[in-house]
C-alpha cells in the first residue's frame, strides 16, 4: 500500500477492536463481582432477615355472615367471611437503630438493630362491642375474638416483642389475621378493655433486626415518626420524605409527621393493596410495586424509608470507570499519535496494543485491589503503577526521557480526571465534556502546522518532486562542444 498513514489507520482501528474486546471481558469481570455480592447479601437475608417494613397495629376481628334461604322444603345456608378493621387515629414510632455489619467473605452488608416504641391510640374501639348489622333481613352475623394486629415484612427479625392495652399485658403470638399482611405479631384483645366513651390506648416495644432498609406505614389519621440511627450515610426514600432531619459524623436523627389527609394509605391498608416501594413476603408470594401499579383495584400502600447506604460502593465505581475504558485508549493514542506526527517519529501498532494493553489491566486492578484496600487507595496504586510502566516504556519507545515525561504526565492527568469524574454525579457530563473540548483544542492547536499530504506519503513518494525539479533543470541547460568534452 502506497499511502503509509491509510495503512497505519487500518492497523491502529485493528489494535483498537482487540482492546474494546479486552475491555468488554474486564466489564463481564465487574458484572461477575457484583453478581457475588448480592449473593452474599441475599445470603445474609436468607440467614438473618431482609428489608423491614413496620405496618400497624390495627385491630381486627373475623366475623361469619350466614344468610338462610327457603327453597320449598329445603332450607339453604349461604355463608359469607369477612373482617372489621379499626385504623389507628393517632400512631408514633419512637425508633433508634444500632448498625451491625455483616459478612459474607469479601462483602460486608449493613445490618441493624432496631429499638422501636410504638403508640397508637383507637378512640371508636367500643364499637367492637357489638356485633356488625347483618347486610340480608335473615342472616345472621358472628365474631371471633378482637386481637391486635402489626404486620412485618420479615418477622424472622423479631429479637423480643411486648405490647399493653390501656396498661394491661397482652399475650403476643405469631402471625396477624390480615389477609394479605399476614406476616408478624398479634395479641388477643379482651371485651373488658373496651369502654364506651374511653379511647384504647396501645403501647409496644420491638426489638427488631433487618438489612439495608426500614420502612414505615402511616395508617393512622396522624403518624408520626422520629428515626436515630448511628449511620451517617442515610438515603430518605418511600413516599415521603422527613420533615426534618439531622445528619452528623454519627449519625443522624429523621422525623416524619404525616395527616391522613396527604397520604392514601389507609384505604390501601382496608382495600389490603400492595407497597408502593420494597416488599412484603406473605404465605409465599412477594408483592413488590412493580406489582402495586398493574393492580388498579386500588391505590399501593405508601411508606417512609430510609436506606442505610455505603457512600463508596466499589463495585458501582468501578463499572462507571471501565466504561471510560474506550475514551482512554483513544486519548492514548492521540498523544502517542501527537509525538509521532510532531517529532517525526515511527510507533509500531505492536507498540499502541502494549501502550493500550496497560491502559486496561488498570481496570482489573482497579477492581481486584478494591474489594481488599477500598476505592480511593487501590484507585492510587493502580494509577500509579500504570502511569510508571507507560513512563518508562514511552521513553523508549518515544527516543528519550524527555518526550517519555511528558505523555506520563499527560496520563497522570487522564487518570486525575477520571477520578474526578467517578467522584462527580450532578456535573460529571459537564465536567467530561469540557475536558473532551479542551483535548480536542489543544490537538488542533499542536497540529495546525502539519502537512497532512506530505505525512501521508511515502519517503520515495515525497522525493519523487525534487528528483523531477533537479531533472528538468537539468536538461534546460545549454552546453557547447568544449563543455561536453
Amino acid at each position: 500500500m502506497k499511502n503509509r498513514l491509510l495503512l497505519k489507520t487500518a492497523s491502529l482501528l485493528i489494535v483498537l477492536a482487540l482492546l474494546m474486546t479486552g475491555l468488554s471481558m474486564i466489564q463481564d469481570v465487574v458484572q461477575d463481582r457484583i453478581r457475588n455480592r448480592d449473593y452474599a447479601v441475599q445470603s445474609v437475608v436468607a440467614s438473618l432477615a431482609g428489608s423491614q417494613t413496620l405496618i400497624g397495629p390495627t385491630l381486627v376481628q373475623n366475623c361469619t355472615e350466614t344468610t338462610s334461604t327457603s327453597n320449598g322444603k329445603k332450607v339453604e345456608y349461604t355463608t359469607r367471611e369477612f373482617q372489621r378493621l379499626l385504623l389507628p387515629d393517632d400512631l408514633r414510632h419512637d425508633a433508634s437503630a444500632h448498625m451491625e455489619e455483616r459478612s459474607r467473605g469479601l462483602h460486608h452488608v449493613n445490618a441493624y438493630v432496631l429499638h422501636d416504641q410504638v403508640s397508637a391510640s383507637f378512640s371508636n374501639a367500643a364499637q367492637y362491642l357489638e356485633s356488625p348489622k347483618p347486610s340480608e333481613p335473615h342472616a345472621v352475623v358472628r365474631c371471633q375474638e378482637v386481637n391486635l394486629a402489626f404486620a412485618l415484612s420479615d418477622p424472622r427479625g423479631i429479637r423480643s416483642a411486648s405490647i399493653e392495652a390501656n396498661g394491661k399485658d397482652l399475650s403476643v403470638e405469631s402471625g396477624t389475621p390480615l389477609n394479605r399482611y399476614s406476616k408478624g405479631i398479634q395479641a388477643q384483645v379482651m371485651p373488658a378493655m373496651l369502654k364506651k366513651g374511653e379511647p384504647l390506648n396501645v403501647s409496644m416495644k420491638l426489638q427488631l433486626v433487618g438489612t439495608e432498609n426500614l420502612a414505615f406505614t402511616p395508617i393512622a389519621t396522624e403518624s408520626k415518626v422520629t428515626l436515630t440511627a448511628d449511620w451517617p450515610h442515610p438515603s430518605f426514600g418511600g413516599s415521603f420524605l422527613p420533615t426534618r432531619r439531622e445528619i452528623t459524623d454519627s449519625g443522624f436523627t429523621a422525623s416524619w409527621e404525616l395527616s391522613s389527609l396527604a397520604s392514601s394509605a389507609r384505604q390501601a391498608f382496608t382495600r389490603q393493596q400492595n407497597l408502593c416501594s420494597g416488599s412484603y413476603r406473605s404465605e409465599g408470594m412477594t408483592y413488590t410495586s412493580a406489582e402495586a401499579a398493574r393492580d388498579n383495584s386500588g391505590p399501593c400502600l405508601e411508606s417512609m424509608s430510609t436506606e442505610f447506604v455505603n457512600p463508596v460502593n466499589v463495585y458501582s465505581l468501578s463499572e462507571r470507570a471501565t466504561k471510560y475504558g474506550i475514551l482512554f485508549v483513544v486519548l492514548t493514542f492521540v498523544a502517542v499519535g501527537l509525538f509521532e506526527v510532531m517529532k517525526q517519529l515511527r510507533v509500531h501498532p505492536v507498540q499502541y496494543l502494549l501502550v493500550g494493553s496497560a491502559l486496561c489491566s488498570f481496570f482489573l486492578l482497579l477492581i481486584s485491589l478494591s474489594e481488599h484496600l477500598g476505592f480511593a487507595t487501590s484507585y492510587v496504586i493502580a494509577a500509579s503503577a500504570c502511569v510508571a510502566l507507560l513512563a518508562f516504556y514511552a521513553s523508549h519507545i518515544l527516543g528519550s526521557v524527555k518526550r517519555g515525561l511528558p505523555f506520563a504526565l499527560a496520563i497522570s492527568t487522564l487518570y486525575a480526571l477520571l477520578y474526578v469524574l467517578l467522584q462527580l454525579e450532578q456535573t460529571a457530563l459537564v465536567v467530561g465534556s469540557i475536558a473532551l473540548f479542551a483535548v480536542l483544542a489543544l490537538v488542533m492547536i499542536f497540529t495546525r502546522h502539519v502537512d497532512w499530504y506530505a505525512f501521508g506519503r511515502n519517503g520515495s513518494d515525497s522525493d519523487a518532486p525534487a528528483r523531477a525539479s533537479n531533472e528538468s533543470q537539468t536538461a534546460g541547460q545549454d552546453y557547447t562542444p568544449e563543455e561536453q568534452a
